[in-house]
Formats: structure tokens, sequence, C-alpha cells
């Protein structure tokens, strides 16, 4: 009926309903809801917080808050009335009965006075009955007093609502503990046992205080007697427990609670140990491994572990099997705990990321600030755990204890484990967080000061030449941090975790020391020996500064080549026989061992550096002279001014051949055989895109992609510059072999190019790297001239091509171009005279300045007598400076020295694999190869950035270049008289 109607409503207001349902449709979607944020302490006491409604909700009438301030009690005098509701009703108790029953339901008249609460009081001894055997309440309550004496021997409960048998402890002939006896912690302590003077404080080394602990005030005496008395178990652990949070620290005073340890620890010497272990006495945790010299060295390295760790294979075991057994503070037994996800990681993560700490080879270190406000919601009461290795074995399983070293124990004020091994004090048992113990005046109060591991480290140490992945017993490394609490809400503490893999290095470094302590006296011979190759080509026999000047220069590149090639094998070593291996036999070098291998790699980097400028300023301060062998063809006729009489001169000679062959030189200083952007751009495509940079992480495996949920651990220096310079090499290798078997044989070689174009021009170049040596390009012409139209042109190389005419060489019937020059002191000097001339000048600024060009004149003779000299020499014009032509031999080759000296006649060494080039970067590639790679790596090493050190590597390149080209520039336009306003 109802729903039949609904359309003729609706029907009949079409328009306003629609209308309201818009506008309530509005404000539904336009509201915003807020509440006031409230608290359980912002209720005041007639009020209590509704956990529902989340606000403060006022009591009922006779009503107070509850103690937890989340619900209403009767007041005092008022008892409770059930009702339907959820609420509840108070009713006052009638004067004939005004207490409260302690359920209070009920009102009940006691039989002696009451307490604040407004409940029945008994005297001590006494327990209180309100009600009878069937439940049924007394008209008066009654207090029975409990018969203490035998047989009996009973006493309240701690609710004082039952008689029970007192500790074994009173039993005597009463449960009353009489002078002289003390009562503590629930036991009666005969007297001369143990004085009650103890220490109960903790010392804070790092705060330089200690706090009166009410912990230790309730508990140190009554758990030290406990155990020692009557061999208590839990108040043993409980004794143990307070040790621990003092870090295992004990002095001369043998009344705190490591001192109280250690001597009921001496007294039980004659008693059985546990587990066969001497320093595990019966009854009592197994705090300390003892105070013998050298014990810890006996115990971390003497017998390995029986457990082999094996990365690849059917036999692959990379597992780490922890287990901790569990105490409360109060010393009981809480359970077995596998260590693996949080429990000793007070880092927050992902299960998997955690669980990587615990996958052997895997070097695992997480970090974080944690907020002091929520260490108190976690750890309200410090854990203690015993921790041990799993080794397996089925039913016969079997626990190796982990030795813990706690860098904060002290002995005598001294902190013993921050020492070295001889003086290590191994202890057992660890906490993470204590909240407890910095509590002053009681339990309830807010702590002065927390202590929290914020250094937790397990380090497994390989057995020296293993091949069955032996480890010996790992050492678990706690340091703690003391914190004066200020504000709860805004104080962090830093805390950590890490893993650990080593190896004794000493046999590596050995190793590694001599193979440079042998390659360096080499390289001091080869450096003498280049030495005297130098003195030679300087003509000088006199030892003076710059000799050993020199003799350093030359050492600093070789002794480079000498710490990259050994940093290269080490790297190349580790990297290798690391992520291959299936045994575990090496591990990677710790951080700390790998400062000297960086050291290493820092050195051959500035020795390199010296090396490469060393070389740079040869380059661009070598002498270069073009000797113009064109001669003028034709006669022009001219009048003199004075007779009238007609004269025939030689045409004057082209000099833009020169230009020509001068423009090439420039180009070519600077080409390189590799691409320095292909080679970076390469290198970062394998490293990043391909992910080969995941091959040097500090972890055992050689997969290339790594998920992205995965740990990712920190990246190994060693592995690193052995995986960036193997690359770096190999590419630039692959390059040279292109650009030399490839790339100069079927597109462009320039090298013999610019021989080519010499002959072609008419130019041959002189080069003296030194004072008495350097190279010779005999570009002289076949055919006698180059000055000539384009048919002549063709029609030459025609000729040439069909073995028409003569062959280029310098002596008849040869090919050889280029020489090695070893010249007479007589011949350097005529050059040096003549070219004093052509030094010293002032260029043009103008090419139509006239004056300037006018001055310019006795140089211009200078070129030209330098030209005819060279040309001269090379034609054997001159007797007494003339040279001979032979080829080097093989011993010279190699060591690059000349045995002969020329005295009387110069010498030229046949060089056909164009030797000039060691004037440009193209002779020097195997230099630049390895400056590059070192600097990518130094970067790299600094930054932690490929590509970092790929684009400053990029920048480094093209400023060398830069200042290659201009310096270049500048020394040819120098050493040739070419005017630099034609080098384009």
């Amino acid at each position: 009926m109802a729903t039949g109607t609904l359309p003729l409503v609706v029907n009949g207001h079409k328009v306003p309903l629609v209308l309201f349902l818009l506008i309530y449709i509005g404000l539904i979607h336009s509201q915003q809801f807020t509440i006031p944020f409230k608290t359980p302490s912002d209720c005041g006491g007639d009020a209590f917080f509704d956990i529902s409604s989340l606000s403060c909700v006022n009591c009922g009438p006779n009503q107070r808050r509850s103690p937890t301030g989340l619900s209403c009690i009767c007041q005092t005098g008022y008892k409770t009335l059930t009702t339907d509701k959820v609420s509840i009703s108070c009713q006052e108790c009638f004067p004939g009965k005004p207490a409260v029953t302690e359920d209070g339901f009920e009102c009940i008249r006691c039989p002696g006075s009451l307490s604040d609460e407004g409940k029945c009081k008994c005297p001590p001894g006494n327990i209180l009955v309100e009600r009878d055997i069937n439940g049924n309440l007394l008209d008066e309550a009654r207090c029975d007093i409990c018969n203490g004496s035998s047989p009996a021997l009973s006493v309240p409960n701690s609710s004082g609502v039952r008689c029970e048998r007192c500790h074994a402890s009173f039993i005597n002939s009463s449960c009353v503990c009489k002078p002289p006896n003390v009562l503590a912690g629930g036991l009666c302590i005969p007297s001369g046992s143990l004085s009650t003077n103890v220490n109960p404080s903790v010392n804070y080394a790092q705060l330089k205080f200690s706090v009166l602990s009410a912990w230790f005030q309730t508990n140190l005496y009554s758990s030290s007697a406990a155990c020692l008395v009557f061999s208590n178990l839990t108040a043993c652990q409980a004794l143990g427990n307070m040790c621990v949070m003092n870090t295992h620290s004990f002095s001369g005073v043998s009344t705190d609670a490591c001192g109280l340890f250690n001597t009921i620890f001496r007294s039980r010497a004659a008693m059985s140990s546990t587990q066969d272990i001497s320093y595990w006495k019966a009854n009592l945790p197994w705090l300390y491994y003892g105070d013998e010299p050298g014990l810890a060295n006996r115990v971390l390295q003497s017998d390995p572990a029986p457990i082999k760790f094996s990365f690849r294979g059917r036999n692959k075991n990379t597992d780490i099997t922890l287990l901790a057994a569990v105490y409360n503070v109060k010393g009981e037994f809480l359970r077995w705990e596998q260590i693996g996800g949080s429990n000793l990681q007070l880092c927050p993560g992902p299960a998997t990321k955690q669980g990587a700490a615990f996958s052997f080879g895997t070097a695992y270190k997480e970090s974080c600030d944690l907020s002091v406000a929520e260490l108190f919601n976690t750890h309200p009461e410090p854990l203690f755990y015993d921790v041990f290795m799993d080794l397996g074995g089925g039913e016969n399983r079997k626990l190796l204890p982990l030795p813990t070293l706690v860098l904060n124990q002290q002995y005598n004020g001294r902190f013993i484990n921050q020492e070295g091994m001889q003086n290590w004090y191994l202890s057992r048992r660890m906490f993470l967080v204590d909240t407890l113990s910095g509590r002053e005046k009681s339990l309830s109060s807010l702590p002065k000061v927390i202590r929290v591991a914020s250094s937790v480290k397990l380090r497994f140490r390989l057995v020296p030449r293993t091949q069955e992945g032996q480890v010996y017993p790992p050492l678990m490394t706690v340091s703690y941090t003391d914190l004066l609490i200020t504000d709860i809400n805004t104080q962090t503490v830093s805390t950590s975790f890490a893993v650990e893999y080593e190896m004794d290095q000493k046999e590596a470094r050995l190793k590694t020391d001599t193979a440079l302590g042998v390659l360096g006296g080499v390289a001091v011979l080869y450096s003498l020996l280049k030495t005297v190759s130098w003195k030679r080509r300087i003509a000088s026999s006199l030892i003076d500064l710059e000799t050993v000047l020199k003799f350093l220069l030359f050492y600093a590149g070789d002794l480079a080549n000498v710490f990259f090639v050994v940093t290269v094998g080490t790297g190349l070593y580790w990297l290798i026989f690391y992520k291959a291996q299936q045994f575990v036999s090496v591990l990677l070098p710790l951080p700390a061992q790998e400062e000297q291998f960086v050291t290493y790699i820092g050195c051959a980097f500035a020795l390199k550096a010296v090396q490469f400028l060393h070389k740079l300023i040869l380059q661009v301060s070598v002498d270069i002279f073009l000797i113009d062998w064109e001669r003028s063809r034709t006669k022009t006729t001219r009048t003199m001014q004075a007779t009238g009489e007609q004269k025939r001169d030689p045409s004057p000679v082209s000099i833009w051949r020169t230009y020509f062959v001068a423009n090439e030189w420039n180009e070519i200083q600077s080409i390189r055989k590799i691409s320095p952007t292909f080679q970076i751009m390469a290198v970062l495509f394998f490293l990043e895109v391909l992910g080969f940079s995941n091959l040097a992480l500090r972890d055992p495996w050689s997969d290339l992609q790594r998920p992205s949920e995965s740990y990712t651990p920190s990246y190994s220096l060693t592995l690193r510059y052995g995986l960036a310079t193997t690359l770096w090499l190999c590419i630039g290798l692959l390059q040279m072999i292109f650009f030399t078997m490839f790339y100069e044989h079927f597109v462009e070689d320039k090298i013999r190019q610019f021989v080519d174009l010499c002959s072609i021009s008419n130019i041959s170049v002189l080069l003296l790297s030194h004072r008495c040596f350097g190279y010779y390009i005999h570009g002289r012409s076949v055919h006698g001239h180059a000055d000539t139209n384009m048919e002549e042109m063709n029609n030459n190389l025609k000729r040439e091509a069909e073995s028409l005419c003569g062959q280029r060489g310098l002596l008849p019937n040869t090919e050889v171009q280029t020489f090695q020059v070893s010249l007479t002191n007589r011949l350097r000097l005529q050059y040096d005279r003549i070219r004093d001339t052509i030094t010293r000048r002032n260029r043009p600024t103008r090419l139509t300045d006239t004056s300037a060009i006018n001055s310019y004149e006795p140089h211009f003779r200078a070129y030209h007598t330098m030209n005819h000299f060279l040309g001269s020499v090379i034609d054997h014009g001159h007797p007494d400076m003339d040279y001979i032509v032979k080829d080097k031999l093989m011993f010279e080759r190699v060591i690059g020295m000349e045995f002969l000296e020329p005295s009387d006649k110069s010498i030229f060494y046949n060089d056909e694999a164009h030797s000039f080039s060691d004037v440009l970067f193209y002779g020097n590639e195997a230099t630049l190869l390895i400056f590059d790679t070192l600097f990518f790596c130094v970067v790299d090493l600094g930054s932690q950035s490929f590509v970092l050190a790929a684009v400053l590597t990029y920048l480094q390149q093209a400023i060398f270049c830069f200042i290659r080209n201009v310096l270049g520039r500048k020394n040819l336009v120098n050493k040739t008289l070419v005017d630099e306003r034609f080098l384009i």
C-alpha cells in the first residue's frame, strides 16, 4: 500500500523533491567531519575516556574514574549495583555495614578498621574472610590468622585472601624470619652468608656518572643471596642479567652486580661444569670465558667451527642459522628463538632484506635512527639473549656458542675490549634496549638514562688456506650507547646491525708488497736505462741536477706502471676468485684492509699524472722544421732602376704547400687510436645498463640484475676498481685493435697519409724531440717539383703508380721515408745558430702591416738559410756534417737506446714503424689509456658513482686535448715561422 502510493507522491511533487534531493546530496558531499582530540589524561577525575567515541564522558552520581581512566567505579563507601545497561549505578552502604567487599558488589561489617579504599583491613599474618565455603556473604567479615608454626608453616598469599605454605628458606620452626637473618625478596637469608652492603648503582661511563637503580636496589641483594645460599636458578639468572645490564664491567669492588656474580662463580670452582664447559658452572648463567691472557685468540682462532660453507654446487650451504635462549629481566627462561628477523635488528625493514644478513658471504649493514618514545613502547623491559649457531645434525643437533665482545666492558676503569686481542675479555649474553636499570626513585618513574645496543656486529673469519669453506667460531661485537633522557618525544638514537666476513690478509699483502718490490727494482733499472739514453740523445755526459730530475721523472712513469699492474692484477684476482669459487677459500678484504690498496691506486694515479704532464710538456716544446725542396722553374724579368738594364731572377716558390703541411701536422697532434667518447659510453653501458656494477657488490653472487626488493650490500673498492679497470682496458684494447687492423687499413690512416702528403707537397719534416735526437720524414718529391697544375699532378701520380719514376725513399731504390735521426753535436750547433734568428721575431698584427713586414725580412732570410742548410745536409752537401743510413738492432728498438754515438757522422735509422708519432698523442696511447683509467677509477672510488667518474673523465680529456692543441699550435708557429693566422 505504502509502496504503491510513493509514485503518486513523487509525481505530485516532482520538481520540489528533485530539488531537495540535489541540495541534500550537495550538502553531504561538501560536509567535512572533524572531532576534538582527547586522551585519557585529558579527562578529569569525574570523567572517563570512552574508547568508542574517543572522547571524555562524565561519570554518573557517586562515581569516579577508574585507575586505568577507561571506565567509572563507585566512590569509597558505595557498592556497585548490577543493571541491564552498560553503565553502572552506585548505592551507599548503610552505617551498620559501612565497608564494601573486595569484589565491590556488597556491603559488610568489619571486625576491625577500614582501609583508605573503604574495605576491611586485617592485621599482618591474617587473611580476610568475607564469604563462607558455599560463597554466602557473612554478616561480618572475620580475620583468620595463618598458622606459621610447624606443621602448618603457612603465611598469607600476596593478595592476603588465602594461607599458603611459606618458602623453604623460612622453614625451621616458624615462618618468621627472625634476626639476625635477613628478609629479602620473600626469602629468609641466613646471617653471615652475604653482606647486605651491596652496590645497587649502574655505571654509565660514557656520561661519566652512575645511577642508583631502583631495580638493583630491589633485587640485587635478594638475587645474589638466593643464588649463593639456595642455588635458586631464576635468582642466578636475574643476577647475571644485572651484570649484563652493567655491560659485564667489574672492578676491585666486589659488591656491584658483576662483582657479586664473580664471587659466587669463584665459590663454585670445585663444583661441576655445565655441558663440560669450564666457564659455565652449575646453576649459573655463562657470562664470561675467562681472564687468562691470550684466551680470546685461542677461542677465536684456534679450532675451526664444525661447519662448512659453499657458494655453489651440490653441497651448497650459505645459510647461517642462529638460535638464542631468551630470558626476561627476572631471570625466567622464555623460549628458544631463531635469529633472523627483527629480534637482533632494531632497524625496521622487510623480512627479505633482513634475512640477507644470514646468507654467508653477503656483507650486511643496516643503520637507522630510532625514536626514544618508540623504544619505550616496544621495550618496557630488557630481554637477554644467549646466542648459538645451529650446526644441524638431525636428531643429534648441536649448538655452537657465539662469543661476545662488549666494547663498553670495563676492567678497573679500563676499556679492555677496545685494545688488542691479547687483552680482550670475551663474554656471553647480550640485550638490545634497557629502559629499566636507569630508573632511580621507583620502577614506575621515567628513567634518567637508557642504554641501547647502538652497534651489533657478527664477524666470520675464514680459516687460512682452507679449500672447504671452514671458518672459526663467529664473534658477536656489541657496543652500547648511554642516552640521557631529556625529552623522549624528540630524542633519537642511532643503531646498526652488521655482518662481516674477513680472512687473514697478511699473505696476500706480502705477495703484493713482494711484487711491488721486485717490479719496483726493475723500474729503477729501466729508468736508469732511459736516463742514459736521454743523456746520449742530448750529447751530454755530465751528471747534474737536471739529470737527477730527469731520472725521477722517468722513474715516476715506470713506477706508476708498476703500481697500476699490481693493483689491476690484485683487483682482477679478487673479482675472479671470489665470485667464481665453489667452496669458500677466499673472502674480500674489509674496508679497513683496503686502505693500503687504495693508497697504491692513489700513488699510481699521482705518478702517472706526473708522467703524462712530462710527456705533454715535451710534445709542445719539440723542435720542428719543414724543409721545402721546391725550386723555381721559371724566371721573371725586372728592370734595374739605376742602369735601366733588364735582369732575369728566379720566380718565387709558393708557400702554400708549407702552410698546408703545417695545417695537417697541427690537426694530427691530438688524434688517438681510440675514440674517447665511445670509450666512456661503452664503459657506462656495461656498468650501468647491463648491470656489470653488481659484480662489485660484497656478496658471492654473479647476477647482473637484482630484484628491487632484495638487499643490496655495499660495494667492495677492490672489486669496483678491478671491474672498472678491466672493462676500461678491454674496451680500449679492442678499440686499438679495430683501429690498427681495420680502420687504418680500410678507412683512414692519418699518420701514413701525412707522410704521403709530404711527398706530394715536396716537403720534408725534421722533428727533434731531444737536442741531438729526433725524427725525419723524407718528403722530397720523386718528380722534382710539386708546385704544378692539376693535369701535371695527376700525370705524376699516374707515373708513380705505374713505377715509371723513382721511389720515394731517401736512398735510391728504397721506399723508407721515415727515420729516427741521431745528430752530431756539430750539426746541432749550426742548427741552433740559425734557429736563434728565427725564434727572435715579432709577428705582424695585420696581413697588410707593411712596416712590420719590412722589419720581418731578416727572419725570412733566416728561414731560407735554415731551409737551404737542412736541404744541403740531406743532400750530403756538408762533408763535416754528413750522415749514414742504417737499420736499428732489435735490442736497440726494445730498450729504446742507441748503442752508437754520432761522433763524426749523424746516423739515420730506418724507421718503417713511423716512430715520429711519439711526439703526438697517437704514439702515447698506452700512457693516455692508463691515465684515463686511473682518473676514472680514482673519481669513482672517491664518489662511488660511475656516472660522475665518466663525466669528469670526459671533461678531463677535453681539457687536456684543448691544451695540447693550443700549446702545440704555438710551438709549431714558433719553430717553423708559419704564421698562426694561416693555421685553420
